[in-house]
Order: structure tokens, then sequence, then C-alpha cells
């Protein structure tokens, strides 16, 4: 389910004796909607020109699993470009790449040592979005394994 507290608190009350599992579909399409947050962030500090070209028009490319990039439209030299030209932002894109990690583990202890390492990582970055993440990530670390008890998600495991 969605990590929202208006969700949390319906189904603990309904519920009491349910298993919440907030599933690999809602927690990347929050990171992505963090990370289209950074890059228009990124992109209002940006004073030179060329930066902001660069910047302009990379929202869905950073959104997209690099696996899903069209060559014909020259996607990857785009994103690229973008990521050598500001570290926070390539910072947060391939963290999210990262994250994705954690639905693709065998077991629930490697789940759970990749997603300790990832929130590590997070918090060392000193890249305010991807540590306030980890803190949502860290709050709700439990729920995020359960995946591993249940394997259930209510959207696709692509992100």
């Amino acid at each position: 389910m969605d990590m929202s507290p208006a969700y949390i608190s319906a189904v603990l009350m309904h519920l009491p004796r349910a298993v919440l599992v907030f599933d690999h579909f809602h927690i990347i399409k929050l990171f992505n909607e963090k990370l289209s947050d950074l890059r228009r962030d990124l992109y209002r500090e940006a004073t030179e020109t060329r930066h902001k070209d660069v910047l302009k028009g990379t929202r869905w490319l950073l959104l997209k699993n690099p696996e899903n990039l069209d060559d014909t439209r020259d996607e990857s030299r785009r994103l690229q470009e973008a990521l050598k030209l500001n570290e926070p932002l390539a910072t947060a894109y391939y963290m999210k790449e990262d994250l994705r990690r954690v639905w693709e583990q065998s077991d629930k202890k490697t789940a759970q040592r990749v997603l300790d390492d990832w929130m590590r990582r997070a918090e060392t970055s000193g890249i305010r979005m991807l540590k306030k993440f980890a803190h949502t990530l860290a709050a709700h670390r439990n729920q995020i394994l359960n995946y591993y008890d249940y394997r259930i998600s209510t959207g696709p495991l692509e992100g």
C-alpha cells in the first residue's frame, strides 16, 4: 500500500491485525516526485544559461528506467549531459536506481542490508532531499521489508 498517513491510519483502525506492506511502486513513485522537485529547485538555482538549457526537458528522462531510454531520440546522451553538469542531480538519480535494487533481492535479510546501505549513503550524501527520504524509509523500514514475507504489490515491479 501507499505510505500515506491517512491510509495507514484507516487500515490500522479497521483492520488492526493487518500486516502493512509498503510496495515498490508507491515508494519509487514518491521518490520520483522528490527527484522532480530537486530538478526543479536546481533549475531555479542555476545561474548559467547552458545549465538551465541542459536541465530543461530532462524531467521525464530522470524518471525513466535506464533500460527504457530511447536511443533514437538521443535520450541517454541528453540524460548523461544533465547528470555531468549537476552532481546533486546525478547522485539522486543513481540513488533512485539503487533503491530499486531493494526489491530485486532473493531474501529479506539481503534486502534489509541493501535498504540499510541505501539509507546510510543517502544520509551521508549531503543532499537534503535524500536525507529526508532516508528518514521516511527508516520510519517505515519494517513495512517495506514485509514485502519479503508476503510478496504482494499494488503496482508493477518497475519504477
